[in-house]
């Protein structure tokens, strides 16, 4: 099956990049071969003044690289003398083609990214389709890996060190015209005039020699030994180190392989990126990233956890009960896909409130280019704020996004029950209420699920769908189709307290708290859970949850309990938080009271409490030894993996690829582990338990592993194979 589609039309050879077997293109061995036949065909030909490159898939020209390949060479049988080998041939094809002596233009039909667009840099132009959806970027940092087929070399030598730099360490993917006004491409076309402006250009004298092929040439900006070059090399070091704490070793292999590779001339640059891409292939982050935030996640995204055997659910019109913070986020999402949604609150004003704010949100995106004003309006029509139930007769999914208490949801879900059809089925987005319980509301709990989503809810593509005991596989397959329908990843978890995200994160807050209490200095905790990788700090996380928030939970708790807590560090966790709240006032980040650990200034602008100490006296204990950064980082991420190890082995969640890639997307566990399986095991499994046992003794029970991971430590097993 031929992959590379060859023509000539008016003197210019027509290279369609169109592999059949796949729904995108992608860069492999087969298609690099048949491109090179390709390309030394239209070299060949006398008749031939140019060479027009260019893709048979709607909307794609080349999506990148071959990720199941590439996680091939990334295996342990990885082979690093046979990787560079096989690279070497690839750069120098890319070589061969820019040094062809005719000239090669790039005609992007829609998304080029990674090695699509190396190979697009390999051209002596790029045009672009001028359409939202069209993006160009080299985003392997996402994956904790950097690009390998040339773009460190080419791109620099393009644009300038400064910009790329940042280009490639963030994984930027850019959209038209700010890929025009970077230099990313040379032109932005209407789709239908592609072809026509790439032989026009050939047609006009357009020249087949890269700039960098200029004796004279300078890269824009200047080399890396001038001014600018080695102060943007300096800077760039000393802020990825800041913001990263060496945890992405792809940051710094980026950065050597631009400043080595650029004090030599293209034939020999990119064999120095093809030895830093090795280095990052042998360690365990890149594959731990590319396992579970491409592999693990395409699975999520792809529901393959949805029941086979049921019948898809057209989901056309929704219900959204409580038109606060999370229930405007799900309508939007729902409206952005097509789907009729019926904003209900107690009163028709708090719902067309929640409508207005989703349409302030809109506009804002217009603004930014983000969206069109038709697509907006349409998106607006769709949401229909109101008070009554009867509004949700004909709905196929409601979903119940009101306050966190269990007596306000069930009497909540008896009323939106009363109006459902047969076929619908009732969900309720919580964060660790029990489903079973609510379900009892229902008439029907077979058809009765829970929908965790993640705030704010356009932004997080991650839920967490939770089983009751009588939740069928009917109402499961049908929850899949609805987040599938507003594209959003889910991994399926069985009713338990706290659920699987919230028990996981709830750990790292307790941790902070536990810190706080043994006399650990507050900025301590903070920085060292940023040492760990954590995107928000427990402390500053605590404030923006609400301390008072936190405080109504934990009274509801303790009067189920009988007024007493769960255990002596939850007792601790309440009293630090009481006192903060019911001593203190301090309810949170986003209350009225605008205090917490922290103070907030009018300016956005944040500071721990110079008074935490003495406002908790008596409850902070004070140190005699100083506490070690790195113990601290350990205590985070432990906490947090023994947590989920208790989850799996108690059937919370049975998947280690759903548990990885649930709490990196959902609660932000620190990606370049490549969630707490992955990380237990690139530990060690025995080293791991070793390391656990340590902690409790010196810390507390909490630590303490779970015999699931004894016996996997004495059979020598592990969660991946």
């Amino acid at each position: 099956m031929s992959i590379i589609e060859y023509a000539v039309d008016e003197g210019v050879a027509i290279l369609t990049w169109n592999d059949k077997g796949r729904a995108t293109n992608v860069v492999n061995a087969a298609a690099l071969a048949e491109l090179d036949d390709a390309l030394k065909k239209a070299v060949a030909d006398s008749a031939v003044r140019g060479i027009v490159l260019t893709s048979g898939k709607q909307g794609t020209f080349v999506t990148g690289g071959d990720l199941e390949q590439i996680q091939g060479f990334a295996a342990e049988t990885f082979e690093p003398a046979d990787f560079f080998r096989k690279t070497v041939l690839v750069l120098d094809q890319l070589r061969r083609m820019e040094t062809c002596g005719k000239p090669v233009v790039a005609a992007l039909n829609g998304i080029a990214l990674g090695g699509g667009y190396e190979i697009a840099l390999a051209c002596h132009r790029r045009i672009l389709i001028d359409q939202r959806y069209a993006k160009v970027g080299l985003p392997e940092a996402g994956l904790g890996l950097m690009p390998g087929m040339g773009g460190t070399q080419r791109l620099p030598r393009l644009i300038g060190i400064q910009q790329s730099l940042g280009l490639m360490l963030e994984g930027r993917q850019v959209e038209p015209e700010q890929a025009k006004k970077l230099g990313l491409v040379d032109e932005v076309v209407p789709p239908d005039q592609l072809l026509f402006a790439a032989k026009k250009w050939i047609a006009s004298g357009g020249k087949g020699v890269q700039p960098w092929d200029d004796k004279r040439y300078t890269p824009p900006g200047g080399g890396i030994d001038s001014p600018l070059g080695l102060q943007t090399l300096m800077g760039a070091s000393a802020m990825t180190h800041a913001n990263t704490f060496d945890n992405f070793p792809h940051a710094r292999t980026i950065l050597s392989a631009v400043y080595e590779g650029m004090k030599l001339p293209m034939d020999r640059a990119g064999r120095v990126e093809a030895r830093y891409v090795i280095t990052l292939l042998q360690g365990t982050v890149a594959r731990s990233m590319l396992r579970t935030l491409f592999f693990s996640l395409q699975e999520a995204r792809k529901g393959a956890r949805r029941p086979k055997d049921v019948p898809r659910f057209e989901v056309k019109k929704i219900g959204v009960i409580g038109a606060g913070l999370m229930g405007q986020g799900i309508a939007h999402v729902a409206a952005k896909s097509g789907i009729g949604v019926v904003l209900l609150d107690r009163e028709l004003s708090l719902a067309e409130r929640g409508k207005g704010t989703v349409q302030k949100a809109l506009e804002k995106q217009l603004e930014r280019g983000k969206t069109t004003r038709e697509r907006a309006d349409k998106i607006l029509s769709l949401i229909e704020p109101a008070e009554s139930y009867d509004r949700l007769d004909g709905c196929d999914v409601v979903v119940e996004a009101v306050f966190e208490d269990r007596h306000v949801k069930a009497g909540v879900n008896k009323a939106a029950d009363a109006k459902l059809s047969d076929r619908a089925i009732l969900a309720s987005n919580t964060s660790g209420l029990p489903i079973t319980e609510l379900a009892r509301a229902s008439s029907r709990p077979a058809s009765f699920i829970g929908l965790h989503f993640f705030s704010p809810v356009d932004r997080m593509e991650m839920v967490e769908v939770i089983m009751g005991k009588e939740t069928s596989q009917e109402t499961l397959a049908k929850a899949w189709d609805f987040i599938l329908k507003i594209k959003k990843a889910a991994i399926v978890i069985r009713d338990s307290p706290g659920f699987y995200t919230s028990r996981v994160f709830g750990t790292f807050i307790t941790e902070g708290m536990a810190l706080l209490a043994e006399g650990a200095p507050p900025a301590l905790i903070e920085n060292a859970a940023k040492m760990a990788g954590m995107p928000m700090p427990p402390l500053a996380i605590s404030d923006q949850v609400g301390l008072g928030t936190m405080h109504k939970i934990a009274v509801a708790k303790s009067k189920e309990r009988g007024g007493a807590a769960s255990d002596a560090l939850s007792s601790t966790v309440q009293a630090i938080v009481d006192r903060l709240v019911v001593g203190h006032g301090r309810e949170g980040a986003n209350t009225p009271s605008r205090a917490g650990f922290y103070e907030y200034a009018p300016d956005g602008k944040k500071r721990l409490w110079p008074g935490l100490k003495e406002a908790l006296a008596g409850l902070i204990a004070e140190r005699t030894t100083a506490l070690r950064a790195d113990e601290l980082k350990k205590r985070y991420l432990f906490t947090q993996c023994v947590e989920a190890a208790r989850c799996i082995e108690e059937g919370v969640i049975t998947s280690p690829a759903d548990a990885d890639v649930g709490v990196v997307m959902a609660v932000g566990f620190p990606a370049y582990t490549g969630g707490p399986c992955t990380f237990i095991d690139n530990y060690g499994i025995k080293a791991f338990v070793d390391e656990a046992d340590r902690l409790a003794k010196q810390w507390g029970p909490r630590f303490a592993p779970p015999n699931l991971l004894r016996e996997m430590a004495s059979a020598g097993r592990k969660f991946y194979k």
